[in-house]
């Protein structure tokens, strides 16, 4: 088990973390959860002995992590997954950090082939992709067989066969009684694999409950209600009927509406008494993501702010039209037209628009009024020279000097084509 008491920690005049208190008990997943600076990493490096703190305490099975004896057999963990030494291959990186522990040799083998690098035991680590190595790390994580794993972005960079992989991985090993503790900001991810959830914002503990109690209590839900589209006097009569009964009602951007404050049932009746037909009834309750934005919506420290465009753009130049918006562009289902097929169309120009001239031979505007199939003219060919108005004088060409024969003088008359 992992507890922390008052645990603080600064770096000059900046509080990372601040008063935190918590356990991780063993025999679940206990996802760690925070915005971007609320914490996280610092607080899982003192658990690990890498940070001191500067107030409070934190043990693992009731002793510091220095105090440990042989702490790689009795903790596991995944911080960085580029902590590796490149030239070093995937086998010889686990085989130095197990004699380093007193680890056999054989387990360096059999924890490769838990995580699927088996194959690419021999094989240098500088050239593993992002997944690769976070595989890598899982294995030195698991490579003492620990009763307790701390995991910093498991899944990070990882296909979906290997993020379903983990997320079997670290049900079965809490299954097995271990103290299993990981950080993410996946959301969909940990509202499968997590069982309890830790909610850290700035520094300070925000939820330290089960994930079903934490969407419970951060999270509203309500029903959805839906009439016919072709009757919106429907739609009126069914909110007013529920207004009546106590509920509020809300419409929402498609023509539903979303009520609360009454059950499905309830609602059901309500309507049966109006004599509204109802094409949909449905509960709608909030996800991880959506209860995890509600609570910590005030400790995000990075927000993002509205791109303005308009100070980039550079103005047209004088004389120019600014380009036509295409029908339907921005629309959803709205696609790109396809490319102009040869000698074709792609679409109709718009109205009010000059018609460009019919397609030469080779896809070139024809020049109006020429003849059916006539060439058209090239337009890299230089202008011919125009005739003189009057005569003028002809100088005699000067004599040409002597040269070399050309290699057309050479060529045999045979050789002519």
């Amino acid at each position: 088990m992992i507890e922390a008491v008052g645990l603080t920690k600064r770096y000059g005049d900046k509080t990372a973390v601040y008063n935190l208190s918590f356990q991780v008990r063993p025999g679940a997943v206990t996802g760690f959860l925070g915005p971007n600076g609320s914490g996280k990493s610092t607080t899982m490096r003192m658990i690990l002995g890498l940070d001191n703190p500067t107030a409070g305490h934190v043990t693992i099975g009731g002793y510091p992590y220095r105090r440990l004896p042989n702490a790689p057999r009795q903790v596991g963990a995944l911080l960085d997954a580029k902590a590796v030494h490149g030239g070093r291959s995937a086998r010889n990186h686990l085989l130095s950090l197990a004699q380093l522990s007193g680890i056999p040799a054989r387990r360096v083998d059999e924890v490769l082939g838990v995580v699927g690098l088996h194959d690419v035991a021999r094989r240098r680590s500088k050239g593993f992709s992002l997944g690769m190595g976070q595989r890598l790390g899982i294995a030195a994580a698991l490579l003492g067989d620990p009763q307790v794993l701390l995991f910093d972005e498991p899944v990070n960079g990882l296909d979906p066969e290997g993020i379903l992989w983990v997320r079997n991985l670290m049900k079965a090993l809490a299954a097995e009684g271990r103290t299993v503790f990981v950080s993410s900001h996946l959301m969909s991810e940990m509202a499968l694999t997590a069982d309890h959830l830790i909610v850290i914002g700035r520094g300070q503990l925000l939820a330290d409950m089960s994930i079903t109690d934490f969407i419970s209590a951060n999270s509203a839900d309500f029903a959805r209600v839906r009439t016919p589209d072709t009757e919106p006097q429907q739609r009126e009569k069914l909110s007013s009927a529920l207004t009546e009964a106590g509920g509020h009602v809300l419409p929402e951007q498609d023509g539903a509406l979303r009520v609360t404050g009454l059950p499905l049932p309830r609602i059901s009746d309500i309507a049966h008494d109006a004599d509204v037909r109802l094409w949909e009834l449905s509960p709608h309750q909030a996800s991880l993501e959506e209860a995890y934005m509600r609570m910590t919506q005030g400790a995000v420290d990075y927000r993002s702010t509205d791109d303005q465009k308009a100070g980039l753009q550079q103005p047209l130049p004088p004389g120019a039209q600014p380009p036509m918006p295409v029908p339907g562009q921005g629309q959803p289902g709205w696609y790109a037209p396809p490319p102009p097929q040869p000698g074709g169309q792609p679409f109709a120009p718009p109205q009010g628009a000059p018609v460009p001239p019919p397609a030469g031979p080779y896809g070139a505007p024809g020049v109006p009024g020429a003849a059916p199939g006539a060439p058209a003219p090239n337009p890299y060919a230089q202008p011919a020279p125009q005739a003189p108005q009057g005569p003028a004088p002809v100088a005699p060409p000067p004599a040409a000097p002597p040269s070399a024969p050309s290699s057309a003088d050479l060529t045999k008359p045979e050789d002519a084509r």
